[in-house]
């Protein structure tokens, strides 16, 4: 059991959150708003501190806030990171031998299916359970607690961890077995990334047949054209008022992470044999996008990479 009677009645948990940066922080956050017990820590100081000044309790370490948790909860940039955090490093002890006997671990970072499954098996092997839970929704959807979470792992850990993920997204879902979660989540932001190349290339070449953007908007978004691509992260400002376009692209999911995750889908094209021609594609646009600003600006900015590749009219 994880859960334990808070005041009120409602069941809590004592939770250490790991990576409080733009999606780790609130999401960090809603958890404290649902009852929960929260210390977070993060290796950036300024993480740290914003992290206090959200009333959130802090540690001195990461394994300071894992001793006393009952959910250790890790949002990191990648793979590597997971494992080092699990395992220590330079002979220091990591988050599995300070954490208590049966400690429910979930990584909602975005790492490779084989990372993910290999930290299942570093979890267990310590006595520990473990989940793989990646995200969508970007920073509105972790500010907003309406993140889609795709979760790996064992039946009984995905039911004691729902209440958690509940508090901090609006959908749920169980993709099977370890690492799955993680294969999901590849799988969905390859078509996210072919399908926000496509609605952009779309949007310039209106422009050059005159056709004006609300028009366009309107009848893509009402017809066979619709997708999240374009009704939510629309390329260009006005349709879409709440649109990355509208704040000069400022991310919303930066063209740098959404380059890694292609890189990751590519890792998994590859071990698998999968003829993913469009995938393949879409990780050359990225990876070329986010080697110049467009690795600190919303991936949607890749219209103004379009409309520069573009032969004069």
């Amino acid at each position: 059991m994880i859960f334990r009677q808070a005041e009120g009645g409602s069941r809590a948990a004592r939770v250490a959150f790991l990576g409080l940066g733009h999606m780790g922080l609130p999401m960090a956050k809603n958890l404290s708003a649902a009852g929960h017990d929260v210390v977070g820590f993060d290796v950036f100081p300024a993480a740290v501190d914003a992290a206090r000044e959200a009333g959130l309790g802090v540690a001195a370490s990461g394994t300071d806030a894992a001793a006393a948790a009952d959910v250790v909860i890790t949002m990191f940039q990648s793979g590597a990171q997971v494992i080092e955090a699990y395992r220590g490093v330079d002979g220091a002890a990591g988050l599995l031998a300070v954490a208590a006997p049966g400690t429910l671990f979930i990584d909602s970072s975005t790492i490779a299916v084989d990372e993910a499954r290999a930290a299942h098996a570093l979890a267990e092997a310590a006595g520990h359970r473990s989940l793989d839970a990646p995200v969508s929704g970007g920073v509105v959807g972790a500010e907003n607690a309406t993140l889609a979470f795709m979760v790996g792992g064992s039946d009984e850990d995905f039911a004691a961890a729902a209440p958690l993920l509940e508090a901090m997204g609006r959908r749920i879902v169980h993709c099977g077995g370890a690492g799955l979660g993680q294969a999901a989540k590849v799988c969905n932001n390859m078509i996210l990334a072919v399908s926000q190349i496509a609605v952009a290339e779309a949007f310039v070449l209106g422009e050059r047949l005159g056709l004006e953007h609300q028009a366009l908007f309107d009848v893509a978004s009402n017809a066979s054209g619709q997708c999240w691509a374009l009704t939510t992260n629309c390329p260009v400002p006005g349709p879409v008022p709440t649109s990355p376009a509208n704040r000069d692209y400022q991310p919303g999911f930066a063209g740098s992470l959404m380059s890694k995750d292609l890189g990751l889908a590519e890792q998994a094209i590859d071990l698998t044999g999968v003829d993913a021609r469009m995938g393949r594609l879409a990780r050359e646009i990225y990876l070329e996008f986010a080697a110049g600003p467009g690795a600190g600006q919303d991936f949607s900015g890749i219209i103004n990479t379009i409309r520069t590749d573009s032969a004069p009219a």
